[in-house]
């Protein structure tokens, strides 16, 4: 064997190996989506269609069906939100979608947020959410509803509770995935909104 195959080869004591690396800390920017990133967006979130029951979606997201669902929130003035990485990846998403499309309930709209599988656990949801609660209090919205499945979700209960999410009602056995039923849970969270502006172009009376 060579010298120098050796000294390759040979293993420092781990006293007199050089300390690894610092692991960079997590950090990221919330900021408005933009077009570029719905692949982004539509991969994270097909992924919990194939692999999870938080959604009762079975079929994954076309990039035809986020591009529309982009456009809606635009056309609607809706908040669509999007945490990235100093790298411009991104994290994950949360955005607002009418909760009907009576106009009746314009002041109403439903939350989704979803994170990308390697950037849970991080306070990163809790940081989306409450920019989507803010976003949406701006833009003179009333009611936040989150439909949330009561199997596999806990984690979201619990981050939409600690902003003040109450509980107003459960629906068993109403979904069927993955072999299992599936119930969903509600939770509401009452705003306090900046302006008098409702979807669909109508306004609040005073009062």
């Amino acid at each position: 064997m060579l010298e120098s195959e050796y000294n390759k080869r040979r293993r420092l004591p781990r006293h007199l190996r050089p300390a690894p690396a610092p692991e960079r800390p997590f950090s990221y920017e919330v900021r408005p989506a933009v077009f570029a990133d719905v692949p982004d967006v539509r991969e994270i979130y097909n992924y919990y269609v194939r692999n999870s029951v938080v959604t009762f979606d079975e079929k994954p997201w076309t990039h035809r069906k986020w591009a529309d669902k982009f456009a809606e929130t635009e056309r609607l003035g809706l908040p669509f939100l999007v945490a990235v990485s100093p790298t411009g990846q991104v994290l994950g998403y949360a955005l607002a979608a009418p909760w009907s499309g009576t106009t009746s309930f314009r002041y109403t709209v439903e939350t989704s947020i979803y994170l990308g599988p390697g950037a849970t656990g991080k306070g990163l949801g809790r940081s989306l959410l409450q920019a989507l609660i803010t976003a949406c209090e701006e833009v003179g919205l009333r009611e936040m509803v989150a439909v949330i499945s009561d199997r596999g979700a806990e984690a979201s209960i619990a981050l939409h509770e600690s902003l003040g999410f109450v509980e107003s009602g459960r629906m068993g056995r109403v979904g069927y995935k993955f072999g299992r039923w599936l119930g969903t849970v509600y939770l509401q969270k009452s705003l306090r909104p900046r302006r008098r502006r409702g979807l669909f172009g109508r306004n609040a009376r005073r009062g």
